[in-house]
């Protein structure tokens, strides 16, 4: 039994061999539940300084995402020709920067809506060129065998940060006011800045800097359509993403109306909603291989949960709900990411994960002032069924179009430079075969 327990945990941590995907592991993990926490916290101030309204959500998560949509594709060029660990140091800084700002604003009353709009902005620019160069440089920190498990414990760290982000958020609003969860938020960059500085270098398993030249981004686009296993994820990602990834403005909205809760309710319910993705997240890091099926199967269970969520009759039955949506709906996302990340070339990596995270954040923000408005006018339920459709038709496109058995292989295409070799120093090139 023990020795069982400990093959399974070796499994499931394997990636964590790595010292640079440690280090990086390990400073997300503290910064992203800042980010949470900062997150969470400008939906309720958001909330209190609009009354409760629903479009004023959906704006704000436009406003954090949007950036995404007119960025997101140019900063995945720019990852894919420089290097990542350097670009990741200079985005968290002025991150850090501007929830140190928001902070100072809120402390000293001068944060209204339209600030707190602008400052939202800025923080999704940056998203938009932190994100690609982040999730492609987790490529670059293992090799290709433990890839799939990489990507899972990088979801684990988003997942894990979603529980305790969001429960600190509210005690922290409820006991010091909304001020200082910015000024944390600001203090735990330092933690991921110093896990990149830190980082050998000669330890990376790097492509090599793509060229700088026009049409960048249409040739990732013209790559991505040409592969119907990056495309048809993708327009997945897109429909679920821009009518199902909404919780910030859903959940809110239904626990202060038909469930009749509150600031401490809303936090809570986010929690376990983000422990059930943890758990979920933990469970698809074991496996060796990500299928079609997988992907298909799992956005039908996300559209199912987000059923059960809407018809829930009290907080009572909404909460294990939410333990199952986030099982679910993290499935989905870890299994659409690692397929993206297996299956693209190397040097079109940056771009094509770019492209998801535009297509994934980028639909957010034409998504959430609508489930915003939809819920103000036929109820907060109305906006998770919406979802729940989305995920279901999504599903169904997958089916059609995918053939579901199939196994992906990531393709040999550009040579990445391996770990020094501990005898002679020396780089060797290898290709990301199987």
């Amino acid at each position: 039994m023990t020795e069982k327990l400990h093959t399974a945990t070796s499994d499931t941590f394997r990636s964590l061999r790595h010292r640079n995907f440690r280090l990086f592991f390990g400073g997300q993990l503290i910064s992203q539940t800042g980010t949470w926490l900062s997150m969470v916290t400008q939906t309720l101030l958001v909330l209190k300084l609009t009354g409760g309204s629903g479009v004023a959500l959906g704006f704000l998560t436009a406003f954090q995402f949007g950036p995404m949509l007119v960025l997101g594709a140019w900063g995945g060029a720019v990852a894919d020709r420089v290097d990542k660990r350097q670009l990741l140091v200079v985005v968290q800084s002025l991150a850090m920067a501007q929830s140190m700002v928001l902070g100072l604003l809120v402390l000293t009353d001068l944060a209204s809506v339209p600030v707190i709009f602008g400052l939202a902005t800025i923080q999704g620019v940056l998203n938009s060129f932190d994100n690609p160069a982040r999730r492609a440089f987790v490529v670059e920190m293992v090799p290709a065998e433990d890839l799939p498990n990489a990507v899972s414990l990088n979801s684990a760290v988003m997942t894990g940060s979603r529980v305790v982000g969001p429960a600190l958020a509210g005690a922290l609003v409820l006991t010091v006011g909304y001020g200082w969860p910015f000024i944390l938020d600001g203090l735990t960059y330092t933690a991921v800045i110093a896990g990149l500085v830190a980082m050998r270098p000669d330890d990376l398993y790097r492509s090599a800097p793509g060229p700088r030249r026009p049409g960048a981004v249409r040739e990732g686009l013209r790559y991505i359509r040409s592969e119907p296993n990056l495309f048809v994820p993708l327009v997945m990602m897109a429909l679920i993403g821009t009518f199902a990834f909404n919780f910030s403005v859903t959940v809110p909205l239904l626990v202060d109306g038909p469930l009749g809760g509150g600031t401490g309710t809303f936090t809570l319910l986010f929690s376990v909603l983000s422990a059930g993705s943890l758990v979920g997240a933990l469970a698809t890091a074991r496996r060796s291989v990500v299928t079609p099926r997988q992907l298909v199967r799992s956005a039908a269970a996300f559209g199912a949960s987000m059923v059960l969520l809407a018809l829930s009759p009290s907080l009572a039955v909404a909460f294990p709900v939410a333990v199952l949506l986030g099982l679910a709906s993290i499935g989905f996302m870890t299994t659409s990411t690692a397929i993206v990340q297996l299956l693209a070339g190397p040097e079109y990596r940056g771009r094509v994960l770019a492209i998801q995270a535009m297509v994934f954040l980028g639909s957010t923000p034409i998504g959430g002032p609508i489930v915003g408005w939809l819920s103000d006018v036929a109820g907060p339920r109305s906006g998770l069924i919406a979802g729940a459709v989305a995920c279901l038709v999504a599903a169904a496109y997958g089916a059609r179009e995918l053939d579901l058995d199939e196994v992906p292989v990531p393709p040999a295409v550009a040579p990445v430079l391996a770990p020094a070799s501990p005898a002679t120093g020396e780089v060797d090139a290898v290709a990301l075969a199987d």
